[in-house]
């Protein structure tokens, strides 16, 4: 539940939008991830099982937090009704045919992860992996919950509804809301492949990390660094798999302009532009930020600090999604934590991280190695200047969204900074 704290607002100062998700949804989640990484280094366990109750500890405080104390499952965002459920008879045949688009749906995405090659390459095998694994249980497990859930749904015919309709040839099929259907579901099996292909790589590299090369400032901040890595990919994969009505934490809709789409594929495998050898790769002639302060301890304590900070910026960012992160979704508006400070933050720092780590300007070779390090590295966050915009255009179609927009315009930190900084 989220308590409506306006008599404590004093007079004549704005009060920032109302958040659709909990501060302590992110905290639960990350006291419990928090707890398993330390009996994980404690003992040794880097394995991919490890990796994997990794998200358990992540995920199950969050659904109880979710449930037991902010209640979710009562906003009326969800669209149900435990007041009314309809008798079992009356949603039989809604659910059946829901479930037919839902297995359909699966089946298409199924067919697309055969055809792509590279799923079962490398780090996205594992996601494989936990896919064959899964979605005999996922199918099974979908009847009763279909069918228990349609009984309490204000609006059951969703967009798996009208994907069985379809198939079925029913009458009352909307190609709008196939479309939606089909843009939610392609966020929800792209993403969660690649989160779940990075998932044991990035738990195991943080485990494995000899707790001897702490007393270095480098060696600490590497490790910092990592620890915020893992949190980060763990709350987010959690996100990607826990869309569920009863949670609150389903697609309200998926970003529908092209451009949002171009923007974000080419910033994630097998689209990546920005990979070594890619055509926006902007390191060669360049060095780490190591090797340019090496020998000046202070600095490289100081400037290590600095990226500690805009990575932990970032992984908060993905915490105070709590259940909900997505890319290309809209799931909620956020307004708290980092999102309190700027529309983007992490963007804004990831993109502050990548210029003060790669220190494009300073160069091994010559002068035009240093000119094109730096204009690629300027057209990488142009790109993600890119992507900020189409997310808004998405967004901005919710009134919380507008609501908060204004106010960001208006009081947010980093946009009155800015202001300040063109003014000087």
């Amino acid at each position: 539940m989220y308590h409506d704290t306006r008599l404590a607002v004093p007079t004549g100062v704005e009060r920032r939008p109302p958040s659709a998700v909990s501060a302590g949804v992110g905290l639960a989640g990350l006291a419990g991830l928090g707890l398993w990484i330390v009996a994980a280094v404690s003992l040794g366990m880097d394995g991919p099982y490890a990796a994997l109750v990794g998200l358990l500890a992540c995920g199950v405080p969050m659904v109880g937090w979710s449930l037991m104390v902010d209640a979710v499952h009562r906003n009326p965002g969800t669209g149900i009704d435990w007041h009314a459920p309809r008798p079992a008879a009356q949603t039989r045949d809604t659910s059946l045919t829901k479930l037919a688009g839902l297995y359909a749906t699966w089946c298409g995405i199924a067919c697309v992860y055969g055809i792509g090659r590279f799923y079962w390459d490398g780090n996205f095998a594992f996601a494989m992996w936990c896919f064959g694994w899964a979605m005999p249980v996922v199918a099974i497990v979908a009847v009763p919950y279909v069918l228990w859930l349609d009984r309490y749904l204000v609006a059951p015919r969703d967009g798996a509804w009208h994907v069985g309709a379809w198939l079925t040839g029913q009458e009352g099929v909307d190609p709008a809301v196939l479309q939606s259907h089909a843009r939610s579901w392609a966020v929800k099996a792209f993403f969660l492949a690649f989160m779940l292909a990075v998932v044991p790589g990035n738990f195991a590299g943080f485990v494995r990390t000899d707790l001897a090369t702490l007393r270095d400032p480098v060696g600490l901040v590497q490790w910092l660094i990592a620890l915020m890595f893992v949190i980060d990919v763990a709350f987010a994969t959690v996100g990607y798999v826990l869309t569920l009505r009863p949670l609150d934490a389903h697609i309200r809709s998926a970003n529908p302009f092209a451009a949002a789409w171009t923007a974000a594929l080419m910033c994630y495998p097998p689209f990546i532009l920005m990979e070594a050898g890619g055509p926006l790769d902007y390191h060669p002639g360049t060095q780490d930020w190591t090797a340019w302060f090496a020998g000046h301890p202070w600095l490289l304590g100081l400037w290590g600090a600095m990226l500690v900070g805009l990575t932990a910026i970032y992984a908060s960012a993905t915490v105070a999604f709590g259940l909900r992160f997505s890319n290309l979704t809209n799931r909620g508006i956020l307004t708290h934590g980092p999102y309190a400070w700027s529309r983007h933050p992490a963007y804004l720092s990831k993109n502050l991280f990548w210029w003060l780590s790669t220190l494009p300007v300073l160069t091994t070779g010559n002068i035009v190695d240093a000119v094109r390090a730096t204009a690629l590295m300027a057209v990488v966050s142009g790109i993600y200047y890119w992507r900020a915009g189409t997310e808004e255009r998405h967004l901005a179609l919710d009134p919380a969204y507008r609501a908060y927009s204004d106010w960001m315009a208006r009081r947010g930190a980093i946009p009155r900074l800015l202001r300040w900084m063109v003014a000087s």
